[in-house]
């Protein structure tokens, strides 16, 4: 009989464009976003949101990059990359930050490193 272990680390969670998904999403892979998300979000790889995506609520992930709209406070472990489609309204704690010419941020940002795996840790 075959032993389940994980996810496999190449895999890529998705949340398709015309979904609404209220609640939280808790998962260790990578995932995308191109529909709708209101709650958290907690990854511990790598999260997309494309054009079409939108996320109202509270986010920790290890990377990031966003062409769509985040609206709520985002926390990054590694690089958060707004693109130039990108629209962000909200607080952002990363370590590191690429931001896009026509991408729209209106928030604060703080620098810190290590601070987005804790947090992540924390929400477990």
């Amino acid at each position: 009989m075959a032993k389940i272990t994980g996810v496999e680390p190449s895999s890529t969670n998705m949340i398709t464009a015309g979904t609404t998904i209220t609640g939280d999403i808790i998962c260790n892979g990578d995932i995308r976003i191109e529909g709708n998300l209101l709650g958290n979000l907690t990854t511990k790889g790598k999260l997309v949101i494309g054009a079409t995506g939108e996320i109202k609520g509270e986010i920790a992930c290890q990377n990031s990059d966003i062409e769509g709209f985040v609206e709520g406070k985002i926390i990054v472990g590694e690089l958060l990359s707004l693109k130039a489609t990108s629209r962000m309204i909200g607080d952002v704690v990363t370590n590191r930050l690429a931001i896009e010419p026509g991408a729209i941020f209106t928030g604060t940002c703080s620098m810190k490193t290590n601070y987005a795996n804790d947090a992540a840790d924390k929400k477990k």
